[in-house]
């Protein structure tokens, strides 16, 4: 038997979910020491900021959109901006509705070919709002599925 199956994690298919799950737009980061932080989007955006080009959103029902250009903080950005010092294998991204996805550090570096991986809280200039996901996880490099785009992030935790 697989271990993975029932791994809300693991790569998966998703039901389209076009409404928000509620209306707090903080999220928690959680480093690998255990210790926690409730972050806003207003705190990601005072933060060094990156900005990928040529994205799209391949959202399960509803097709593909774009191409966008997202900024927002790369996850070693986020991690300096929080003081988390202590090395990171995966990253653990969840949804408030409770998606997720994982992504290795090398994954989330920002020369990876699939990068640069954001936490992204703008769209083509503009704020993304609730129902865009307000906070959502962009990897530039998906093109084909919705299986590592995470909307309404809800946790991101460092392992």
């Amino acid at each position: 038997m697989d271990t993975h199956q029932h791994d809300p994690l693991r790569p998966h298919a998703h039901d389209p979910n076009p409404e928000p799950p509620h209306d707090d737009p903080t999220f928690v980061v959680v480093a690998p020491d255990g210790r926690s932080f409730h972050v806003t989007p207003e705190m990601l955006r005072t933060w060094p900021a990156t900005t990928a080009e040529e994205c799209f959103i391949v959202s399960t029902g509803h097709g593909t959109s774009g191409p966008f250009t997202f900024t927002g903080v790369t996850l070693p950005d986020l991690c300096a901006a929080l003081g988390i010092t202590v090395p990171w294998q995966v990253a653990e991204i969840v949804s408030a509705d409770g998606f997720g996805t994982r992504l290795t550090a090398e994954e989330a570096a920002p020369q990876a070919s699939i990068g640069p991986v954001l936490l992204a809280y703008a769209r083509d200039g503009v704020p993304l709002s609730r129902r865009d996901g307000l906070v959502r996880l962009i990897v530039p490099g998906e093109r084909e599925d919705a299986l590592r785009q995470v909307k309404w992030v809800a946790v991101v935790r460092f392992v």
